[in-house]
């Protein structure tokens, strides 16, 4: 139990030194953009440096997507799932 809890210290106190550093570094959003313009600007950027590897993003999230869809659909229909369900709320 003290071990976990010593490497918890440790790890935060490098998030806060290192973290600090990498905000400093990518943070770019001038005071006068929005939110949706910043992204915009780091999705373009992202699509720049390999575009390839948006479309490799995109298939990832459609195929996270459909797994989760996959991992529903079999707690719904293979499991007691839904019958627990309907006794708790009766």
């Amino acid at each position: 139990m003290i071990g976990a809890i010593e490497i918890l210290l440790i790890a935060i106190i490098f998030g806060i030194i290192y973290g600090k550093d990498a905000i400093d570094d990518t943070f770019k959003k001038r005071p006068d953009e929005s939110i949706v313009e910043s992204f915009a600007d780091d999705v373009k950027e992202f699509y720049d440096e390999d575009p390839q590897r948006l479309i490799k993003l995109g298939i990832f999230a459609i195929s996270l997507v459909s797994f989760v869809g996959v991992a529903i659909y079999w707690v719904l229909t293979r499991t007691s799932f839904p019958k627990m369900m309907a006794a708790l709320f009766q």
